[in-house]
């Protein structure tokens, strides 16, 4: 019997060779979590490794895995973080950013930790600015445009507390704390 006659479970050097030279060349491109990488280089190596078996295919992507990490480019605890201070300058809020960390693979206490450190305020704060609401407002006021600004908070996910503290600031209040939040950003960076 030869080894090509037999289908085996354990992945060949060229799979494992190729698996390793597709997690760098997709992490040097863009960081990526844990989930992300082994889910494309398992889409991946089933076109490119034609019969590959299941266990072979989850084989290498764990190797890819395993390989990033032990070259510490792979880390779900630096994305949430960075993804989190990325989507708070951006005005997500907590809500927003959990979901989208979450959908990415991305473990709950990882997220939790991430967030502990988000503002909701001060996303408020930018997301008015971004949309002209609030205290950013360039049209008059009314009932209609009352509603669709306190609903664009809470479909954003922001809570209806925040939303209306925000909804009601003065224009100097709110670059106040968007001030603040830019002036604390450099601090929240762990030694």
């Amino acid at each position: 019997m030869t080894d090509e006659t037999v289908p085996s479970d354990i992945p060949t050097s060229r799979m494992l060779s190729w698996a390793r030279n597709s997690a760098i060349y997709r992490l040097e491109r863009r960081m990526m979590t844990e989930k992300q990488l082994f889910d494309a280089i398992s889409r991946k190596a089933k076109e490119k490794f034609e019969g590959i078996s299941p266990t072979q295919l989850k084989a290498v992507a764990d190797f890819a895995v395993k390989f990033a990490y032990d070259n510490k480019v792979l880390d779900d605890s630096a994305y949430a973080e960075i993804s989190m201070r990325s989507a708070v300058r951006g005005g997500k809020s907590k809500r927003a950013i959990a979901q989208k960390l979450a959908a990415k693979g991305v473990s709950s206490d990882k997220v939790e930790a991430a967030l502990e450190e988000a503002d909701d305020l001060y996303a408020a704060a930018i997301f008015a600015r971004k949309r002209a609401f609030g205290p950013f407002r360039r049209v008059e006021l009314d009932e209609k445009r009352k509603a669709k600004e306190l609903s664009a908070f809470a479909r954003n996910g922001f809570s209806f507390d925040i939303g209306r503290k925000v909804f009601e600031m003065s224009f100097e209040d709110a670059e106040e704390i968007i001030l603040a939040g830019r002036s604390l950003a450099p601090q929240h960076q762990r030694s």
